[in-house]
């Protein structure tokens, strides 16, 4: 083995990050050292604000003029990057390291075709002609599984799906063959079906061309899934590294264990299992105390040496070394998670539920507006985008409804038509003894009180005019949750509730990061302590801890109140763990629903089949079924006929007799246990024996 072949791709070795503030010099990555071989995957993860993003500008020399590598070396492919000419780094940038960041409308021009942008890749670090490049690019797409992938070169960012959008970027990434592709949390704002397949792409890319992966994540199931090494950090610093396997078998550092106890997992819920989310916040660069250990305000092993110096790197064993004074105590001493786990509440069966909200036949169409002569004349049939169309579900009383579904299924749609935001266009839905046929203006201000929503964009809700502390005060004042002078208290309780503290009071949304706005987001709906809060997606942009912390709180509240809580997710292991009953939405209609523990055991509707095949699992050794949908979610404006999701069901050509009617009927709604219902032309038996490839997951999983 030659030299270039032993080395490795990207060595990162005693590095430092600083940025010049009106405070002084602060360091943002102290310390850093792991390394990248050709065809290899580290999965660098850590809560937001530890320093990852940052890592991966450093690489590519992207800190901007106040940040700067104060120590420490970079080396790709046994060259130092630090310090390195920009015309040097152009040469390098695009072409043999390659970056995807999280939002893929940052890396693309929406006023340029994307063949144009693509192609542009090739001609500036290569020598083609225009028509090569091009042919080239339409080659590079296919590899990326781009549906119609001459077409989507004429089109415009913004006329892709978000799917789609991550694809051309990562197609962008993978033109020139790059040695190095660092991926920044590429799969965070896609649904678990396309996140899937986002990941299979990944693999085959890495396998094909031997690439070096540096993949940036907070979540866990994904680096478990893609990574051979890890690498944690945590307030700019490398706590722990190691093989995946290594790490999650035998997490020793407190702050990697704390992750992973974090995670919900897919075959647990909240009747038999704990989230136990890590105390406090990552520290601010500014507040960092150099001469302690970094971690030792948050930690459950904490001693008094932890607040006397800084740990050293410890070897545990061959390639897992632990930042840690107590490393080694805890690898000798090592528990089962769930020796330290504690069981949650016992549910009375026997008690009768009351039902909350009761939805029948729900419709929520819009008008699409023709631009042709006739319709303008009115001799055009008019069209409607079916968002919702004939949904029938019931929330009882203490109880969670978890809603799943693809984007574009309908289920905002559904929710924003019960909270008063959108037109109901037919059906029948009732909340406590009021009919919710009145937009949100003309509502009884008691409905109004009792159900509340925290929504997906917290940007959206937050009027950046007002301190957060007047914006959560004002449901307070509005509904007297309690007295006068006691508003300031309750709002700063809420604050803590949400694991903000008494500063934020009198801060602004812009001061705030986007975690921190989405609890902000929870603490307004929870303030006038409701009935039934609808959560729209509340803990996607979140990472693990404080998504577990938010899981927990609003465990809390429903405890402790009684609160009925609508949670929607794409995120099938959160539904497990959190809901009683699940609904799983396909194209505005409900595909199947029941209880919880009916829902995640066989049989399945296909398409849920599929949404739990596509769910990242956090353990290396899971055996995963392997089921992709093709495409994406028709137009609600031109419905498939018969089935909705027949065009895409993996199962439909198995069985040619049913495939056939799948096609041009509407199937019958079924019940299959007492509560379970399923929405397909399949047999029970039929079903039942389709079962293997998520049962090995299902069970892996729990």
């Amino acid at each position: 083995m030659n030299e270039s072949q032993s080395r490795p791709l990207l060595e990162v070795k005693d590095l430092s990050i600083a940025y010049k503030t009106r405070k002084g010099r602060v360091l943002a990555v102290e310390g850093l050292n792991f390394t990248v071989r050709s065809g290899e995957t580290l999965g660098l993860v850590g809560e937001s604000g530890c320093g990852k993003s940052t890592v991966a500008f450093a690489i590519v020399g992207f800190l901007g003029q106040n940040g700067r590598i104060p120590k420490g070396h970079i080396y790709f492919d046994g060259e130092e990057m630090v310090g390195r000419p920009q015309r040097e780094l152009n040469k390098i940038r695009g072409d043999r390291i390659s970056v995807v960041y999280q939002d893929p409308m940052a890396a693309l021009n929406p006023v340029v075709p994307v063949g144009k942008q693509l192609a542009e890749v090739l001609t500036a670090h290569r020598s083609v002609t225009a028509n090569q490049a091009w042919e080239q690019c339409v080659q590079m797409l296919k590899k990326v599984h781009m549906p119609d992938a001459e077409r989507v070169m004429n089109r415009y960012s913004f006329q892709l799906s978000g799917g789609q959008q991550q694809r051309v970027v990562i197609a962008m990434a993978m033109l020139n063959n790059p040695a190095l592709l660092i991926m920044d949390e590429p799969t965070t704002a896609l649904d678990v079906t396309v996140e899937a397949a986002v990941l299979d792409l990944v693999e085959e890319l890495k396998e094909e061309y031997r690439t070096g992966i540096l993949f940036i994540t907070h979540n866990l199931g994904v680096v478990a899934r893609v990574s051979d090494k890890m690498c944690v950090m945590y307030a700019g610093i490398g706590v722990e590294k190691g093989s995946a396997h290594d790490i999650f078998k035998n997490p020793v550092h407190p702050y990697t264990q704390g992750l992973i106890r974090c995670v919900p997992k897919l075959g647990r819920n909240k009747e038999d299992s704990v989230l136990y989310p890590i105390p406090g916040r990552v520290p601010d660069p500014a507040e960092r105390e150099n001469e302690i250990c970094i971690f030792s305000e948050r930690c459950d092993y904490v001693r008094p040496e932890c607040t006397q110096g800084r740990p050293r790197y410890l070897e545990i064993e061959p390639e897992h070394t632990v930042r840690c004074f107590r490393a080694a105590d805890i690898y000798r001493n090592k528990a089962s998670f769930e020796e330290i786990k504690q069981k949650s509440r016992a549910r009375d069966e026997d008690l009768e539920v009351e039902k909350l909200l009761s939805v029948e036949n729900l419709k929520v169409y819009y008008e699409q507006e023709s631009k042709s002569l006739a319709g303008f004349f009115g001799m055009e049939k008019k069209q409607f985008v079916k968002a919702v169309d004939d949904i029938s579900v019931v929330v009882k009383k203490g109880r969670t409804l978890g809603v799943v579904g693809e984007s574009g299924c309908g289920k905002s749609t559904m929710v924003k038509g019960l909270i008063g935001l959108e037109e109901i266009t037919d059906g029948e839905a009732r909340f406590l003894d009021f009919d919710l046929d009145k937009p949100i203006t003309k509502r009884e201000k008691t409905v109004i009180r009792e159900m509340q929503m925290v929504f997906q964009n917290p940007d959206a809700t937050l009027n950046p005019a007002y301190s957060i502390g007047q914006q959560i005060a004002r449901p307070i004042k509005l509904f007297k949750t309690v007295p006068k002078k006691q508003i300031r208290g309750e709002v700063i309780r809420l604050l803590e509730a949400v694991r903000l503290n008494e500063t934020y009071y009198d801060r602004y949304p812009r001061q705030l990061s986007g975690g921190e706005k989405q609890r902000v987001g929870i603490a307004r709906a929870l303030a006038s302590r409701p009935d039934l809060v609808i959560c729209d997606e509340p803990v996607s942009a979140l990472d693990v801890s404080v998504q577990a912390a938010v899981l927990n709180l609003l465990l809390e509240i429903q405890k402790r109140f009684s609160t009925s809580l609508i949670f929607i997710a794409h995120d099938l292991s959160v539904v497990r763990f959190f809901s009683d009953d699940v609904v799983i939405m396909y194209l505005g209609q409900i595909m199947e629903m029941g209880p919880v523990e009916a829902i995640y055991d066989p049989p399945y509707h296909p398409y849920t089949e599929a949404l739990l095949s596509a769910v990242p699992i956090p353990d290396p050794d899971a055996e995963q079924g392997h089921i992709r949908l093709s495409g994406n979610v028709p137009s609600a404006l031109n419905v498939p006929e018969g089935c909705r999701f027949h065009p895409r069901c993996p199962r439909r050509h198995q069985l040619p007799e049913a495939g056939a009617v799948c096609a041009m009927e509407r199937p019958p709604r079924r019940e299959l246990k007492k509560g379970h219902f399923i929405q397909c032309h399949f047999s029970t038996e039929e079903l039942r024996n389709m079962e293997q490839l998520t049962e090995e997951q299902t069970t892996a999983a729990g």
